[in-house]
């Protein structure tokens, strides 16, 4: 049975709504990963971090955040830091064009 101009046009914007609905559930979807990476990122590096240097476990916060200060905004730092950024903006065409090559 053919539908009416006006049932097609209620139909399309069920199916509008439905997307819609979808597109908030996948972006809802996609924080929540991101929120779940980041949190593993952080506890990953700390634990390393405390296994390499334990001295600094009972530190403040305060403490803690002179030492990093004091220690990661060395020239030094910064130069091994500038490396490996530069070294994984390296590899990251190669990484992307196998990845779109699998897509």
């Amino acid at each position: 049975m053919a539908k009416t101009k006006i049932e097609k046009i209620a139909s399309i914007e069920e199916e509008i709504k439905h997307l819609e609905n979808k597109k908030k559930r996948l972006i809802q979807e996609q924080k929540e990963q991101e929120r779940k990476d980041r949190t593993n990122r952080l506890c990953k590096r700390m634990g390393l971090f405390e296994k390499l240097l334990p001295d600094t476990i009972p530190l403040t916060e305060e403490q803690f955040k002179a030492f990093l200060e004091q220690t990661v905004m060395t020239e030094h730092s910064r130069r091994i830091l500038d490396g490996l950024t530069a070294q994984n903006a390296a590899t990251a065409p190669a990484q992307g064009a196998g990845t779109a090559a699998r897509g």
